[in-house]
């Protein structure tokens, strides 16, 4: 299916990224994903290359560039090389905490830290989820209480993506029990305040090589320089930068259903039995034609939301319909395209099974599935 999203300049910047990824990424992700760690070393050559961070203003060492396309290049191109951990922490920064530090900081905090991103030196973390509040958000324990100027943080966070690497976590915490929604606040946590413990790196099934952590909080005197954005707006600060983070899962996840079905596609017409390649069955062509129409149909909606967040007009709503269906497509593509390899899908020197594991969390993270039905749900309900 023709695209018409791209323009010669995203083609150009397209070129730097393939590049960036063989010289930076490919030599080095196989080691990555044994040793269970990204060396830091890439985020700096990534930021230098403009591979993520391109929004950050001209005066903080950015491009202050806002156009949603170039990210979409970026996913695409990883997953073409099938460095999926690298992906996720590029996500991480780009579609997460990049946009807190942009939209809800002070002048001063924003001179603190945005030079620090630019340059790939700083890597931040979002901690919202606990060990007895995941979707739940309402349900968090962890609180900071005034003393003086500063705040008191206690508190335990889970399943924190980048939590051992990060220099910066964005936390989120109960400042006022009897404030209901607007009892909620944000504070940055840096590297190194007394009581700030990162536990055990957590030993997932797929991404291995992106780091997963449980994060303590014993005392923390955080400075009121670091509480961010407003007091007592925390759940609507999260709440507006979900959308952004939902795009971010659905273009990863369309850009890796494309690239594991081509690769199965080739393989279908290589893979012979029976003397005749197995894509030349009917019941194997019937298949591989119901994968690339749902996938094409999918990248329209994918690419409309793109255009859609690029002038402002990406709704919670649907970008919560095209988080939950195109993360479930990936999981169902995946899953069929490892079949049609048979045996050797099973195999990990095959990209199709480092996929299987590595694809499975996209329903979860960023909003369960059943989350996101939710909101379209309430929408719909009036």
């Amino acid at each position: 299916m023709d695209r018409d999203l791209y323009d010669d300049v995203h083609e150009q910047y397209r070129e730097t990224v393939r590049e960036f990824l063989e010289r930076e990424v490919v030599p080095n992700h196989a080691r990555w994903e044994e040793e269970r760690w990204i060396d830091r070393s890439v985020y700096v050559e990534a930021a230098k290359q403009g591979i993520y961070g391109l929004q950050i203003p001209e005066e903080y060492g950015g491009a202050d560039e806002h156009d949603y396309r170039f990210r979409f290049v970026v996913a695409e191109e990883i997953a073409k090389v099938h460095a999926l951990s690298f992906a996720l922490t590029v996500s991480l920064q780009d579609d997460l905490v990049l946009h807190y530090l942009l939209d809800l900081t002070t002048d001063e905090q924003k001179q603190r830290w945005l030079p620090g991103f630019a340059a790939g030196e700083l890597i931040g973390a979002l901690a919202m989820t606990e060990p007895g509040a995941g979707s739940d958000l309402r349900g968090m324990s962890t609180s900071a209480r005034r003393d003086g100027d500063d705040w008191i943080l206690n508190g335990q966070k889970t399943f924190i993506s980048s939590g051992i690497m990060a220099d910066l976590v964005v936390v989120a915490a109960r400042t006022d029990p009897e404030a209901g929604s607007k009892g909620y606040s944000l504070f940055v946590v840096e590297r190194g305040m007394p009581g700030f413990e990162r536990g055990r790196k957590l030993d997932k099934i797929g991404l291995p090589a992106q780091d997963t952590a449980e994060l303590y909080f014993e005392d923390v005197r955080v400075p009121r320089e670091n509480l961010l954005g407003t007091e007592g707006r925390g759940l609507q600060h999260l709440m507006s930068h979900l959308p952004r983070e939902r795009l971010g899962v659905s273009i990863k996840a369309i850009a890796n259903c494309r690239t594991i079905f081509e690769e199965t596609r080739r393989y279908c017409f290589e893979r012979k039995a029976f003397g005749q390649p197995i894509g030349d069955f009917q019941a194997v062509r019937f298949e591989l034609a119901e994968l690339a129409t749902e996938i094409d149909i999918v990248q329209a909606y994918v690419d409309k939301s793109v255009v859609a967040y690029n002038a402002g007009k990406l709704t919670a709503v649907d970008a919560a319909k095209g988080k939950w269906y195109v993360s479930e497509l990936q999981k169902r593509v995946v899953d069929q395209c490892l079949q049609l390899h048979g045996g050797y899908g099973y195999m990990s020197e095959y990209p199709v099974a480092r996929a299987f594991l590595d694809t499975r969390i996209q329903t979860i993270y960023g909003g369960t599935t059943a989350i996101m039905k939710e909101i379209i749900g309430r929408d719909l309900a009036g």
